[in-house]
C-alpha cells in the first residue's frame, strides 16, 4: 500500500525533530499522518527542508505565528525551503486525491503568510498554544471530521484502486485499467483531485516506492531509475541516502 515519505531530514542537524503520528482508525482512508517539525533551540545556521513530491495535500499550522496557516501541496519535483534557525510546524498530511476543495485556493510549497480563508485554522492554531503534539492530535481529528461533514475531504475510489494495485501498474494505461475508467476520465479525475496529470502522478508514485525501499520499482533498468530519481530530487540515490534520513 502507498505510504508517502514527506521529507528528507538533513543528517547533520540532529536538533531538528520530525514526528509522525497515525490518525484514528476511522480517518485512515483520508489522513495519512499527523506531523510535527520543530527545532530544539535555535540552530547555528538556517535549516533547509527538502520536501519530496508525494501528491498529498497538507493543512499547515505555524506554531510560532498562530496567524500563519493554510492548505498546501507540492509539485512533481522536490523543493527546498529555508525554514530559518527556529521553527515549529504541525501539519495534517492527507492521502492523495482526498481533498475535494477548490484547488485554486491551495498554495504550492511553503505556507508563510497569514491565513485568510473560511476554515477555522487560525482559531485552532491559537488553541494549540502550550499543548503537546500528542494533545493536539485530538483537535486535528475534529478538524478532519468537520471537513468530511462539509465534503471538503472524502475517500477517493480512483486513487485507492491505484494504490491497491501498484504491483500491476507500469504505465498510465495500466492506471486507467485498474481504475476501471477511460484514459480521458483518469486524466480529468487525477487533475481535479490531486493537481497532477496521470504521467506526473505515476512519477511521484515511483519515487515514493523507491524511497520505501523498492529501488527499481517500475523502472526499465538501474540507470533509468538513477536518472529519474536525480531529476525528481536533484540527487543520485546514493548521495541522497548519505545526506538525508527518510
Amino acid at each position: 500500500m502507498y505510504s508517502p515519505k514527506g521529507n528528507g531530514k538533513d543528517k547533520a542537524v540532529p536538533s531538528v525533530t520530525f514526528v509522525e503520528a497515525e490518525p484514528p482508525s476511522h480517518l485512515r482512508g483520508i489522513v495519512h499522518r499527523y506531523l510535527e517539525l520543530n527545532t530544539n533551540g535555535a540552530l547555528a545556521e538556517d535549516y533547509r527542508f527538502h520536501a519530496l513530491p508525494d501528491a498529498c495535500t497538507y493543512v499547515v499550522f505555524d506554531q510560532l505565528d498562530p496567524n500563519i496557516a493554510g492548505v498546501s501541496r507540492l509539485r512533481a519535483e522536490s523543493q527546498e525551503f529555508n525554514l530559518g534557525k527556529t521553527f515549529h510546524y504541525v501539519n495534517i498530511r492527507f492521502l492523495p486525491g482526498v481533498w475535494q476543495g477548490d484547488l485554486d485556493q491551495v498554495a504550492y510549497g511553503m505556507v508563510n503568510t497569514p491565513y485568510g480563508g473560511e476554515l477555522p485554522l487560525v482559531d485552532l492554531n491559537h488553541e494549540f498554544a502550550g499543548h503537546s503534539f500528542a494533545d493536539q492530535q485530538g483537535v486535528l481529528s475534529k478538524l478532519v471530521e468537520g471537513l468530511v461533514e462539509r465534503k471538503l475531504v472524502a475517500p477517493n475510489p480512483i486513487t485507492e484502486k491505484i494504490f491497491q494495485n501498484l504491483d500491476d501498474i507500469q504505465t498510465v494505461a495500466d492506471m486507467a485499467e485498474v481504475s476501471d475508467i477511460s484514459a480521458r476520465q483518469l486524466q480529468r479525475t487525477l487533475k481535479r483531485t490531486t493537481g497532477f496529470a496521470p504521467h506526473d502522478f505515476l512519477k511521484v508514485i515511483r519515487l515514493q516506492q523507491a524511497l520505501n525501499g523498492d529501488d527499481t520499482w517500475n523502472y526499465a533498468d538501474q540507470s533509468h531509475f538513477i536518472h529519474s530519481f536525480r531529476k525528481a530530487t536533484g540527487y543520485t540515490p546514493g548521495k541522497y541516502s548519505k545526506k538525508f534520513d527518510v
